[in-house]
């Protein structure tokens, strides 16, 4: 959201006004904060109510300032931004300000003109709005975006002239589950997202979490061997760990079709497909791709990745 959807219209003046015409601005409406105040309809600064009246109530104030010009008590080093500016962007430069301006309505301006403030407890509220919405995007285990997210991030993708789609699953990650219990389960899904933070984390990169064991990445490139070989160095060098090792021994799961079989360590399967080889115009066929390249890869025993360097099948697999 941007900060020019949450302005207000409040009064200006020019820096000529006398201060005595301030004052009626204030006294005729208790609620009013502030009052900008232009130049060439450029805003310079602008006169808050508790400054004003700290000037104009000093023992010499009242002769001192009132019939002069409001030049003299205008706070000329106020926050001034542009409509277009994020709010996640302005709430951190209005926090950053002195203790004393803290709380200043914050101006802001379109092309360059006043159009409007927006009063720090606005601003505030827009903003928990904003990250309560943006929770709501998040997997609540790994805190990375979502379903929703990562389709619009897919359809983002399509525009690009490089990108690199990049599918994380892991391999007999059930029967752990069904040895150790979900919790433990839960612990390995953290242990691969902080490895996949360290590695997906470029300014264009994207790191989502569609849900269990599965986790997608999109790069905005196709420079992915080097970054797979260490995501699955980093993953297998500590993933045994997560086991009491004579459970790889002697502990017998049953597999998905109920048949028993000895315990196996769980590993890392990568599927990248990339628009180099071959051209998507639809999120589906580059959802169909990268599954089908993800069931090929899943045959390879151990920790493994597939990178398409030629056209892959887009019907959907099963």
């Amino acid at each position: 959201m941007k900060i020019g959807e949450v302005i207000e219209k409040g009064p200006c003046i020019s820096e000529f006004v006398k201060n005595k015409e301030v004052d009626k601005l204030f006294t005729s409406d208790p609620t009013l904060r502030s009052v900008v105040v232009v130049r060439d309809e450029k805003p310079i600064g602008h006169i808050t109510r508790t400054h004003f009246y700290q000037k104009i109530g000093t023992r010499y104030g009242y002769n001192l300032f009132m019939e002069r010009q409001n030049r003299l008590v205008v706070k000329e080093d106020s926050l001034i931004v542009d409509c277009n500016r994020l709010i996640t962007e302005v709430s951190t430069l209005a926090m950053s300000r002195p203790p004393e301006d803290l709380y200043d309505d914050i101006i802001v301006t379109k092309n360059g003109l006043y159009n409007g403030m927006v009063s720090i407890r606005e601003l505030l509220l827009k903003l928990v709005e904003i990250q309560v919405t943006i929770a709501s995007f998040l997997n609540p285990l790994s805190s990375l975006p979502g379903n929703k997210l990562i389709d619009e991030k897919l359809e983002e993708a399509l525009q690009r002239p490089q990108y690199s789609l990049i599918y994380f699953d892991l391999d007999h990650f059930k029967s752990y589950n069904d040895t150790y219990g979900f919790n433990k389960g839960d612990k390995i899904l953290l242990y691969l997202t902080d490895i996949l933070k360290r590695h997906i984390c470029g300014m264009e990169d994207f790191l989502g979490h569609i849900g269990g064991d599965d986790f997608v990445a999109i790069l905005p490139h196709y420079q992915i061997e080097d970054i797979c070989q260490k995501i699955i160095a980093d993953f297998d060098t500590n993933i045994l760990s997560f086991y009491h090792l004579e459970d790889l021994t002697y502990v017998q799961v049953a597999n998905r079709v109920g048949e028993l079989q000895p315990l196996t360590c769980t590993s890392l399967s990568i599927a990248v497909i990339t628009n180099e080889y071959q051209h998507f115009d639809f999120v589906e066929q580059l959802s169909n791709a990268v599954a089908h390249l993800k069931k090929e890869c899943k045959k390879i025993e151990g920790s493994c990745y597939l990178i398409n360097k030629q056209p892959v099948s887009l019907q959907s697999v099963e």
